[in-house]
């Protein structure tokens, strides 16, 4: 039953609220199941008992990464943003979480590895509401990098992109706070930090699937991570990254349709109807770009918020979650 206080807030923020429509759009309560015993006994800063519940839990961390905030910043906005409160379902006379409970709840969540859980639960549920994402007739693979929370003391031993130079140079000395952090020379810039794979429907460039690797790790060997549960007699999209005997074998053994760009190789220049083959594939490919622009500026994912790769893989997908639920709104307004 609905309080005075989120009546009254409900109607000073209008009808048109962003955050009002993502709470009005997903049934929240199906995802309690995931999420049983992360906040039990949770301490809160008093040293006594308060177990929160942990759908409002949820929702909290997702708002952090969708407006970017650190835990500080999530517990302040929590107390005194109307479309926060009305969204995580906090009330005013409640207590509200500080940011080390916070902080502990997102640990748990990554340590049992639930966000993979959840991000395909919420999928499902999207789904069911007409969005095609895993019933595309296709998808898209690709990755963009994530530079790494941490600053790197000095620069060591750089690994060069394999789209620069085929020969797979690899180091394994770094000098960070993160250890999983590693070197990548693009073009002329360095980069220090992580790569984030994605595969997107090819119908409206939802995010089926994500996954984290160091920076120096090679496209070519993580399609098959990347296309990991894939159906079969599905178009397979990716650039010329993806080239290799081995990936056109295991396309051919998923029976997937072969999409991968076509590569040159020495004295044997791409034949007329490669080039348009190839233009074709750029063409659909804007959608994975178009999601990396997304998950850049709208989401701030260039830098990590994190360290270690297993935060920095959370982090994606939770962005990836959000990325998804802000695409269905945005399709619901304009339809």
């Amino acid at each position: 039953m609905a309080s005075f206080f989120s009546l009254g807030a409900e109607e000073r923020l209008g009808g048109n609220n962003q955050l009002l429509k993502l709470r009005d759009l997903i049934d929240w309560g199906a995802l309690r199941p995931y999420l049983k015993g992360l906040c039990k006994n949770e301490e809160d800063s008093q040293g006594g008992q308060k177990a929160y519940d942990p759908i409002k839990m949820l929702k909290a961390l997702l708002l952090g990464q969708w407006h970017n905030l650190s835990d500080p910043k999530l517990e302040e906005s929590l107390q005194v943003r109307l479309d926060f409160m009305l969204f995580t379902d906090f009330e005013l006379s409640e207590d509200f979480p500080d940011e080390t409970t916070i902080c502990r709840f997102r640990n748990k969540l990554i340590r049992r590895g639930l966000y993979k859980k959840l991000f395909k639960k919420i999928n499902s549920q999207l789904e069911d509401l007409g969005f095609q994402i895993e019933s595309a007739r296709g998808a898209i693979v690709d990755a963009t990098i994530i530079e790494s929370a941490a600053r790197p003391r000095r620069m060591i031993n750089i690994f060069k992109d394999r789209e620069e130079e085929d020969a797979e140079q690899s180091y394994e000395i770094s000098e960070s706070v993160d250890p999983d952090a590693k070197w990548l020379k693009k073009g002329k810039k360095y980069y220090f930090g992580y790569k984030g794979f994605v595969r997107v429907s090819d119908k409206d460039g939802f995010i089926q699937l994500s996954h984290v690797t160091p920076a120096n790790e090679a496209e070519v060997k993580q399609l098959g991570e990347s296309i990991a549960g894939l159906p079969p007699d599905k178009n397979l999209y990716a650039d010329k990254a993806y080239v290799s005997k081995e990936n056109d074998d295991l396309v051919k053994k998923k029976k997937l349709r072969n999409r991968i760009m076509l590569k040159a190789a020495r004295n044997r220049p791409l034949t007329n109807w490669q080039k348009v083959f190839n233009k074709l594939i750029s063409k659909r490919r804007f959608l994975v770009e178009q999601g990396f622009g997304t998950l850049k500026r709208r989401f701030q994912m260039q830098r990590a918020s994190y360290m270690t790769k297993v935060k920095v893989e959370a982090q994606l997908c939770f962005k990836a979650i959000c990325f998804n639920l802000l695409k269905a709104i945005n399709m619901v307004e304009y339809a």
